[in-house]
């Protein structure tokens, strides 16, 4: 979609509040095999700047037995096998998007004037326009609140609208990213990741080569390093302290952090757990898990449900995001374990959502 429209419910939703007033048997360490190719050593030992070589292999994608954090709809265990594939070491950055845009003058979602008759074919018929002071370019605003929230099932309460805000002002719309070049680009939509992925003849990870990245040979832990929670500040950006009202800054950093803050996992990959959430290319359906491991089979190389399904909003089409972000916390989603997952509309943008590319061998090839 090429318009904001979770962006703009969320917006209709702020004024509607205030005018009503699993036994795993898998080996620790993942198999080492790939499925069908063979590739070079000499691109596996020099693989594209900014990039790995993650090297394929069975897992069981999905949580944990002893994550006790783990929703619904992060299970069951399903045995999944992937090729190997190319992922690059960190989140895209302010820099590398900048060029993006230098190159082809490409306008981001959140920069773009909005569509009502497009948009509105995604609401439930009868859905009131909003007010033209919202139908405005903008995205969504992290903001703390002054009390305890007892109902953190209401993201109202700490998401705002602001018009003027993208990835060239992430902040509020007099900032900018002068000296953020090497922070995670953020306000991008799932088109906007999709464009910088064919201008870098790269794609997005599906979900299961995401995940089985983020493991880093690891296949039965809640974390990418182990099962330790108190590691937690040492190894990733997240939220420290009682969400939203204040973050301790035990981990260095409020909002978003400098690429390679932290240490990165067994493969080399850096914050596969918090900074932003990242995009996959799987449609975000509550029952796929389910249908997949219904089959007691391992699927090869799967890219997710064919059509999305979220009964919560019915009206959306949503991407499966992954990695969870600096706002992360044990008390709301605690989305820094590896096998979390939420979905997030097409057209949206927020503070906390970025992304990563991956290629294949062929892809490589072909260029």
């Amino acid at each position: 979609m090429k318009h904001r429209t979770q962006i703009i419910i969320t917006a209709i939703s702020f004024f509607v509040v205030l005018a009503c007033k699993n036994k795993n048997t898998e080996p620790e360490v993942l198999s080492q095999t790939t499925h069908k190719t063979e590739v070079s050593d000499s691109l596996i030992k020099n693989p594209p700047a900014g990039m790995v070589w993650i090297p394929g292999g069975t897992f069981l994608q999905g949580a944990v037995p002893q994550d006790k954090m783990a929703m619904k709809y992060e299970k069951p265990q399903h045995s999944v096998t992937v090729d190997g594939f190319f992922m690059d070491i960190t989140e895209v950055t302010n820099a590398q998007f900048s060029k993006f845009v230098k190159e082809t003058g490409y306008v981001t979602i959140a920069e773009r004037e909005i569509d009502w008759e497009e948009m509105k074919k995604q609401l439930p018929e009868g859905t009131p326009k909003p007010h033209d002071s919202i139908m405005q370019p903008g995205s969504l605003m992290f903001k703390k609140t002054k009390e305890s929230v007892p109902n953190l099932y209401d993201f109202s309460q700490w998401w705002r609208w602001v018009i003027g805000v993208n990835w060239k002002h992430p902040s509020g719309p007099d900032t900018d990213i002068k000296g953020k070049e090497n922070h995670p680009v953020v306000h991008i939509a799932y088109e906007d990741a999709q464009a910088y992925c064919k201008w870098a003849g790269r794609r997005l990870p599906t979900e299961a080569e995401w995940e089985f990245a983020a493991r880093g040979n690891k296949n039965n832990t809640i974390f990418f390093w182990g099962d330790e929670r108190d590691k937690l500040s040492k190894k990733a950006n997240s939220w420290e302290g009682e969400f939203p009202v204040y973050n301790t800054l035990e981990d260095g950093f409020e909002r978003t952090a400098p690429v390679k803050s932290y240490p990165p996992n067994n493969f080399g990959l850096y914050d596969m757990a918090g900074n932003v959430w990242e995009f996959t290319s799987d449609w975000y359906n509550l029952n796929y898990y389910d249908e997949v491991a219904s089959t007691k089979k391992t699927t090869i190389n799967p890219k997710g449900a064919d059509k999305a399904y979220n009964p919560n909003n019915p009206y959306l089409q949503e991407k499966i995001i992954k990695g969870g972000s600096f706002l992360c916390s044990d008390s709301y989603c605690a989305s820094y374990r590896v096998s979390s997952r939420m979905g997030t509309s097409m057209d949206s943008s927020a503070e906390h959502i970025g992304f990563r590319t991956v290629a294949t061998p062929d892809m490589l090839e072909k260029k």
